[in-house]
């Protein structure tokens, strides 16, 4: 399995080291700062996306760690974006957005043939490289089941919530 980053300030950084270090094949990562995304690839030893379709060839799930309901808009429907030839893909977004964000993400990737599911995470840091996250996950349970093996790695307590934009709702 390939997996993806999109954001990699400190949050998504420690959470890819950390699936590099439980073994987890990560391929690609990209970040607007591209000084960071290029820090971290050579580190990782991995590709520095130089554009979201290239994230998204390079890897079967897609991590995303940004900044606010715009930024998340923007890697899902900008004219550069992540929904370019992703059918069969995953993408699990961590970061802290609207519950209608995650129910809209959740939409355009089941119209591409990807699936997509929340994972919002009430931690720190050193939770992510620890791989200790308090995750709260929204979506299809089925796609929640084929993410859980990856996001148990990752967190030290792991709950399914329901559909898509709840576990925005409790996170608030």
């Amino acid at each position: 399995m390939n997996i993806g980053f999109v954001g990699v300030g400190r949050m998504g950084a420690n959470m890819a080291r950390r699936l590099k270090d439980r073994g987890y094949h990560v391929t690609t990562v990209y970040d607007v700062n591209r000084a960071a995304a290029t820090s971290l690839a050579t580190e990782l030893g991995c590709a520095a996306s130089p554009t979201l379709g290239d994230v998204t060839a390079g890897a079967d799930v897609v991590f995303t760690i940004v900044t606010d309901d715009a930024a998340m808009r923007e890697i899902y429907t900008g004219a550069d974006n992540l929904l370019v030839n992703a059918r069969g893909k995953l993408f699990i977004n961590c970061a802290t957005v609207s519950p209608q964000v995650h129910v809209e993400v959740e939409r355009w990737a089941e119209a591409a043939g990807a699936a997509s599911l929340e994972a919002c995470m009430a931690s720190s840091i050193t939770q992510a490289r620890e791989g200790s996250l308090y995750l709260m996950c929204g979506g299809r349970e089925e796609v929640f089941r084929r993410a859980e093996p990856i996001l148990k790695e990752l967190s030290v307590s792991l709950r399914y919530i329901g559909k898509a934009g709840e576990a925005a709702k409790v996170k608030a």
